[in-house]
């Protein structure tokens, strides 16, 4: 006789399902930290390999409006070199970069016609020596070492060009007036743009302060000796002599920076002056 009281275990097991290692959720977290280092490596290496021109114009073009400032070509692309104001190059407006500009001034006075139109095209070819400067570049090593002492700005007075001292890099031989390979290579660059012009040309030098403890400042004498150097080296280049408006040196009365001993004190500021320039 068999047992038939004897209990039956019924035994369940729960599988749960979805792969291991917490799922493919991880794959994506990943793929998107590869892709921000990618975008990262590339953004480096972009800062590295374009000059300030160049950036300030990409900023420009991805800017929500039109750009405050009136050059920003950066570079030899779309624009051929031009900025987006200069009279060849058409605006998003589908009108000549200087068409929204106002009447421009001499001496105070407002002034429209023909000498409206020269004063549009003088500074629309001083714009464009401003981006033959500062936006030329990848010729040589010498000449992209050389434009990082060079700082350019249109004012009133024409095109101004700074051209510094770095703390590894100066411009003349320690406590004198002979030019270093760098100021010769910058001397070459300049008068390339100079070339598309014929306005006359204004050169200053400026020197940083010595230590009080020296019994002599020989900044006036040295800013003015470098002042000379830099104007024979510019004509040595290719600048037409009777172009030379004036040449000075103002010792170290005018120091840029706060720091009146900083190397940056130590340069020469070259104005490309326009002709109604007083």
């Amino acid at each position: 006789m068999s047992d038939n009281t004897r209990p039956i275990i019924i035994k369940r097991k729960k599988v749960i399902a979805g792969g291991g290692h917490h799922g493919g959720a991880w794959k994506v977290a990943y793929a998107d930290f590869v892709t921000a280092m990618m975008a990262f490596f590339m953004l480096m290496w972009l800062l590295n390999a374009t000059t300030e021109k160049q950036r300030k114009g990409l900023a420009d073009y991805f800017s929500p409006t039109i750009a405050i400032a009136r050059v920003s070509g950066g570079g030899d692309g779309a624009f051929s070199g031009d900025s987006l104001m200069s009279e060849e190059t058409l605006a998003r407006s589908g009108r000549g970069g200087f068409a929204d500009l106002p009447p421009m001034t001499l001496n105070g006075q407002g002034v429209d016609g023909n000498n409206k139109s020269n004063g549009a095209r003088e500074l629309s070819d001083l714009e464009n020596v401003q981006l033959g400067i500062v936006g030329r570049g990848g010729e040589s090593l010498v000449r992209d070492m050389a434009k990082k002492h060079i700082i350019t700005r249109l004012t009133d007075r024409g095109l101004v060009i700074e051209v510094f001292d770095l703390e590894d890099a100066p411009l003349f031989e320690p406590g004198t007036a002979r030019p270093t390979p760098t100021l010769h290579a910058i001397a070459d660059i300049l008068n390339e743009g100079f070339r598309l012009v014929t306005n006359p040309v204004s050169v200053a030098a400026h020197a940083k302060s010595i230590s009080p403890l020296f019994l002599e400042n020989p900044a006036w004498e040295i800013t003015t000796d470098r002042a000379q150097s830099a104007r024979a080296l510019l004509e040595t280049a290719g600048l037409a002599p009777d172009r030379v408006a004036s040449v000075s040196g103002f010792g170290q009365q005018k120091p840029l920076l706060d720091d009146p001993m900083s190397a940056r004190n130590n340069r020469l500021e070259i104005v490309l002056l326009r002709e109604d320039a007083d």
